[in-house]
């Protein structure tokens, strides 16, 4: 087992290196020179979610019969954050270190999983937001609260699986970062972040239900289910039988494969493309 474990380690431990020089020389270059330096990776969230509670909070009063609604509406808007940030950055990975591809032989997906990990440590500060925030507002952990972890875990395969396929994509089609633009600002209102997905329930249920097969609805709902309030709708009590929970994440893990697969054929050629 040992044997196992230190030739592992030598196998990747020039891939470890590179990773990790690669995630401190982003946390250093994302907010030089700004006033708040690392401050910002908390103020951006925090700020939106201010501008989403007073507008659809306050004003237009779309927060249904949901308690510990700031903490439901954070916790959203923190998980679309990350796969935001992920997918965004991931998407002109390659292409933005095309001189350091050019010069070096390195495997090419650890520029891709430096963008995931940066962003992941990004999350885990503002966990500690959304703690401030669970102790002001009340909200009570129970065991079933570890149940986040897997769902964390989900959207980490999730955002790293699309960032693969977007970075290919984007060394020969660089059409592709205003496309995903254009489809995250849509799948943004379409995903149950602002709203109480009871809303679209008293529409129609067979929306509601097409609606969380999104596996990041799907992660949202089920987020906020475990660790806010249970009566949140999760995918389970909305469906009636957890075995359907296994098409979001049949689809997340269809996603990661192919986009592995896909960014692994494509990564020999991206010196010469970019």
């Amino acid at each position: 087992m040992n044997q196992t474990i230190k030739r592992l380690f030598s196998k990747y431990q020039y891939s470890f290196i590179l990773l990790r020089e690669l995630v401190i020389t982003d946390f250093k270059l994302r907010y030089q020179a700004s006033a708040l330096g690392y401050l910002w990776s908390i103020l951006k969230p925090l700020l939106l979610f201010v501008i989403l509670y007073i507008v659809f909070g306050l004003l237009i009063g779309v927060t249904g019969d949901i308690p510990h609604y700031p903490v439901y509406l954070l916790l959203g808007v923190l998980l679309w954050n990350y796969f935001s940030e992920v997918t965004n950055v991931g998407a002109t990975a390659v292409v933005s270190k095309g001189d350091l591809l050019r010069k070096l032989n390195f495997p090419k997906y650890i520029i891709v999983v430096a963008g995931s990990v940066s962003a992941f440590i990004n999350l885990l500060i503002n966990f500690c937001v959304i703690a401030i925030f669970m102790v002001i507002n009340g909200v009570e952990l129970h065991v079933t609260s570890l149940l986040f972890i897997p769902l964390i875990l989900e959207l980490f395969v999730l955002a790293i699986g699309v960032a693969f396929l977007l970075s290919a994509l984007y060394v020969k089609l660089r059409d592709i970062n205003y496309i995903w633009e254009v489809v995250m600002q849509a799948a943004f209102y379409a995903t149950p972040i602002i709203y109480p997905l009871s809303l679209v329930i008293d529409k129609s249920h067979l929306a509601a239900q097409a609606l969380l097969l999104n596996p990041m609805a799907q992660i949202i709902q089920d987020a906020r289910h475990v660790l806010v309030t249970d009566r949140s709708i999760s995918f389970e009590s909305l469906y009636g039988n957890g075995w359907y929970r296994l098409i979001p994440v049949g689809i997340t893990i269809i996603i990661a494969i192919g986009a592995a697969y896909y960014f692994r054929k494509r990564s020999p050629f991206f010196a010469e493309e970019i």
